[in-house]
């Protein structure tokens, strides 16, 4: 591994990382690129999300649209996930990810790079746990489950997490229906479900 790669990945006391709170990499510290807007999910939220999904993450197929820095994709893979997906279209953060990837010989982890939006344009193989955290502010959020919603990317029972900005207004497709919600901070999450 070349050292300009190992220095992304290290663990620090630098704002820019996050832990892996559970499963087979629990406490692991990982470091991601100081880019704007790139703010991973808070422990706690995770914390709470993936208590949620408990029982849904092992041998699951994952899709995390808005990768950034792997906090929610990297968490699922060590919770037992059987695929996960990440997206991500800034260079800097995919080559983090895939330094994460290479760290943790994360096999079931894929990193596609390029915009979500463009890679729910492509063929669609259903997923059973979809993550939605895009930046806030953009318009993102609504754009991303309209594509999951039309093209066949999620299967029947299937859960979705959105995360936004204290306040945003959501409209969930009428197929979709709140499994469980909170707000920590700044920081509105949901977990939907798609209806059976």
């Amino acid at each position: 591994m070349q050292a300009a790669n190992y220095e992304n990945i290290v663990p620090s006391n630098k704002p820019n990382q996050f832990r892996i709170i559970g499963g087979a990499w629990r406490s692991r510290k990982l470091s991601f690129p100081e880019l704007p807007g790139l703010r991973p999910s808070p422990d706690r939220v995770r914390e709470t999300l993936f208590n949620w999904l408990a029982a849904e993450i092992p041998g699951a197929r994952c899709l995390d649209l808005f990768a950034g820095s792997g906090a929610l994709g990297l968490e699922a893979a060590s919770r037992g996930a059987a695929e996960v997906v990440m997206v991500e279209w800034e260079r800097a953060a995919v080559n983090a990810l895939h330094s994460h990837v290479n760290l943790l010989n994360a096999g079931q982890v894929q990193v596609w790079e390029g915009d979500a939006l463009t890679y729910l344009r492509g063929s669609a193989v259903p997923f059973d746990v979809v993550f939605i955290d895009p930046p806030f502010g953009s318009e993102l959020l609504q754009q991303s489950m309209l594509a999951l919603q039309t093209g066949d990317w999620v299967r029947p029972g299937a859960h979705i997490y959105l995360e936004a900005k204290h306040g945003t207004a959501i409209s969930l497709p009428g197929d979709w229906v709140v499994y469980r919600s909170k707000t920590a901070g700044q920081v509105d999450y949901q977990l939907v479900q798609v209806k059976s």
